[in-house]
C-alpha cells in the first residue's frame, strides 16, 4: 500500500474511536502547555514525555531520528525555552502563541512554519438564526530537520489520536518530520471533507423547507443568513489553504523530499475539491435566499391584492350611502315606500358582481 494510502487508512480510525484530549495541564507531565515530546528513531518510538532538550540532545546523539513536541495553547514564558532550544523566528513564535492567523506557509532558514484551520461541525437540535455551524482552531507547525513543534489552539483537533495512528506505522515516521507535516495536512483536509457533507445536509433542509409549498413563506431568513456566515467562516478556513499545499508539493524546500512533495500534491487536490464543494454550497444559499425572499415578496403582493379587492366592494355600499345620507329634500326615490329595498338590493347585486370578477381573475 501507497503512503498515501497506508496514511489515509490510519487518520481516518480516528473516526471510529473516542478521541482523548490530552491538552489537559493535569495530564501532562511535560508541563501545562507541553502535551507529548517523544524521540522518533526509524519511525519508532523511543522514549516517553522526555524533556524537549534531553529529546533532541538524544536525537542528536544518535545522527537520526526527530523530535515530536505537541503544545497546547502555550503562553510566551511556557514556548520561550522551545523557541530558544530549536532556534525558531520570533515572528513565527509571535503567530503560534497568539493564534488568530489565517493558513500560510513561512520559510525561515530551514525551519518551515506552517498554519492550518482546524474545523468542526457542532452538533445542533435545530438549526437557528443564531445556531454555531462550524467551529473553528489552529495548529501551528515548525518543521526542521530533527524536529517537529505543534501548536493547537481550541478545543477541538486534538492530535493525539492521529500520533497514535502514526506510531502504529513506523514506515511513515521513518520519513521524517516532514512526514508528520504531510500527516496533518491530510488530516485537516479529512476533517474539512467530514464537516462540508454535514453543513450540505443543514442547507438540503432549509432548501427544503424553502420549497415546501406550505412553509415556504413562513421560513426564517436569519436561518438562511446564519448558514451563510457559517459558510464564510468555514471558507476563510480552507481556501488560504490552498497556497501553502501547492507550495509544498512544487517547491523544494530542504526538511521536505521529492518523494512527499507527490504526497502533498495529493491533498492539495482533495483541498480542492472541498473548495469547489463549498463556493458551489455558497451559491446555494444566496439562489435560496434569493427565492425566498422572492416568495414573500410574491406573498405580499396576493395579500395587497385581496385588500384592494375587498376595498373596491365596500366601497360601493360606501358611495351609495354616502349620497343618500347628504341633506338634500330633492333625491330619487327619496320618498317612494320601496326605496329603502331597492337600494339595498343595488348594493348587494354590485358587490355580488365585484366580488365574481375578483375570483374570476384570481384575486380573491
Amino acid at each position: 500500500m501507497s503512503m498515501t494510502g497506508q496514511l489515509r487508512k490510519a487518520v481516518r480510525l480516528r473516526h471510529r474511536r473516542t478521541a482523548v484530549d490530552l491538552s489537559h495541564p493535569a495530564r501532562s507531565p511535560l508541563g501545562s502547555a507541553v502535551v507529548n515530546c517523544a524521540v522518533y528513531i526509524g519511525g519508532i518510538r523511543q522514549e516517553d514525555d522526555c524533556p524537549a532538550e534531553e529529546a533532541i540532545r538524544h536525537v542528536r546523539k544518535a545522527g537520526d531520528g526527530f523530535v515530536w513536541i505537541g503544545l497546547h495553547e502555550p503562553t510566551v514564558e511556557e514556548f520561550a525555552d522551545i523557541a530558544t532550544l530549536f532556534g525558531l523566528h520570533p515572528l513565527a513564535v509571535e503567530d503560534a502563541v497568539h493564534a488568530h492567523q489565517r493558513p500560510k506557509l513561512e520559510s525561515y532558514n530551514d525551519t518551515l512554519f506552517t498554519v492550518f484551520k482546524t474545523v468542526c461541525y457542532v452538533d445542533h437540535d435545530k438549526l437557528t438564526a443564531t445556531s454555531e455551524v462550524v467551529g473553528t482552531g489552529e495548529i501551528m507547525v515548525f518543521t526542521g530537520h530533527d524536529f517537529v513543534v505543534t501548536v493547537r489552539h481550541g478545543g477541538h483537533g486534538s492530535l493525539g489520536p492521529l500520533r497514535e495512528q502514526l506510531e502504529s506505522a513506523p514506515e511513515l515516521l521513518a520519513k521524517g518530520p516532514a512526514a508528520v507535516l504531510h500527516a496533518i495536512a491530510d488530516h485537516t483536509v479529512d476533517d474539512y471533507l467530514a464537516v462540508v457533507d454535514s453543513v450540505q445536509s443543514d442547507i438540503d433542509d432549509v432548501e427544503t423547507e424553502v420549497f415546501a409549498s406550505d412553509s415556504g413563506r413562513h421560513a426564517d431568513a436569519g436561518r438562511i443568513y446564519q448558514l451563510k456566515r457559517e459558510l464564510l467562516e468555514f471558507r476563510r478556513a480552507v481556501i488560504p489553504l490552498d497556497r501553502p499545499l501547492r507550495e509544498l508539493s512544487t517547491r523544494p524546500y530542504p526538511v521536505v523530499d521529492q518523494e512527499l512533495r507527490t504526497y502533498f500534491r495529493d491533498v492539495a487536490d482533495h483541498l480542492a475539491r472541498v473548495a469547489e464543494q463549498i463556493i458551489a454550497l455558497d451559491d446555494l444559499i444566496n439562489s435560496i435566499l434569493q427565492a425566498h425572499l422572492a416568495q414573500v415578496t410574491v406573498a405580499q403582493n396576493e395579500d395587497m391584492r385581496r385588500i384592494s379587492a375587498w376595498v373596491a366592494i365596500v366601497a360601493v355600499p360606501t358611495m351609495v350611502c354616502g349620497i343618500y345620507g347628504m341633506n338634500f329634500d330633492h333625491m330619487p326615490e327619496l320618498r317612494w315606500t320601496y326605496g329603502y329595498p331597492l337600494v339595498l338590493c343595488v348594493i348587494a347585486v354590485a358587490c355580488f358582481t365585484i366580488h365574481r370578477g375578483f375570483r374570476r381573475n384570481g384575486w380573491l
